[in-house]
């Protein structure tokens, strides 16, 4: 019988766990002043060793990329989801964050009978869930997560830095380091920016038709 504290996506945990496919869940982008926030759900598949898997943020590039590719050949079903900029600036970066969540979980092809989630908030979705706090680093599932949302948003940023090179995206995928900041400082915002990041705001205001001016510092 399930338990009403977990239903709809409250936080808690079980002394047994329902029978059924475990997925685990996690997202990548949440700090950065560019780009959209992106979440994975990965249900692994028990016959499939992947050695390796780890907290995305422990691993080099190199390794990330290489167990992506294990993640998406050996995984029983996987997904990864966005929440836009847009959506980011309208609705605030944690309930964006949850909604990309949301988005994974739902894409995923298999539903699974409980859900795993990096942290200590859970999206709202219609599967018993747990918050695990730095579940990333001791959760397969969520190590797997980590790696696919990390990947596919540093390579997201990769095309973003074609589009615009002079921001510096393919270096430093969209964090506020120093290089970027003075990016926009001498550039102002692209439409791939945050716009109500405070270190995007003070750097721009909106022009007469929506378009993007520099505020001179």
């Amino acid at each position: 019988m399930r338990s009403r504290k977990l239903s709809k996506g409250e936080q808690g945990s079980l002394a047994w766990d329902p029978l059924g496919l475990m997925a685990g869940v996690d997202e990548a982008g949440r700090g950065p002043l560019a780009g959209p926030v992106v979440a994975a759900a990965v249900i692994l598949d028990d016959g499939k060793r992947i050695r390796g898997l780890a907290d995305s943020k422990q691993l080099t590039p190199l390794q990330r990329e290489r167990l992506y590719d294990q993640i998406m050949d050996k995984a029983l079903c996987c997904s990864v989801a966005e929440a836009t900029v847009e959506e980011i600036d309208s609705l605030n970066i944690y309930h964006a964050t949850m909604l990309a969540m949301k988005r994974a979980v739902e894409g995923l092809r298999l539903k699974p009978a409980k859900v795993l989630v990096d942290g200590n908030a859970l999206p709202r979705i219609d599967v018993l869930a747990e918050a695990i706090v730095g579940g990333d680093a001791k959760v397969k599932s969520i190590s797997a997560a980590s790696i696919l949302a990390k990947v596919h948003r540093d390579r997201l940023l990769a095309t973003l830095h074609q589009e615009f090179p002079q921001y510096g995206f393919a270096s430093h995928k969209g964090y506020s380091t120093p290089e970027h900041l003075e990016a926009l400082r001498v550039h102002g915002a692209c439409r791939h920016h945050r716009r109500f990041f405070a270190p995007v705001a003070a750097t721009m205001t909106l022009a007469p038709g929506g378009g993007v001016t520099v505020t001179v510092l």
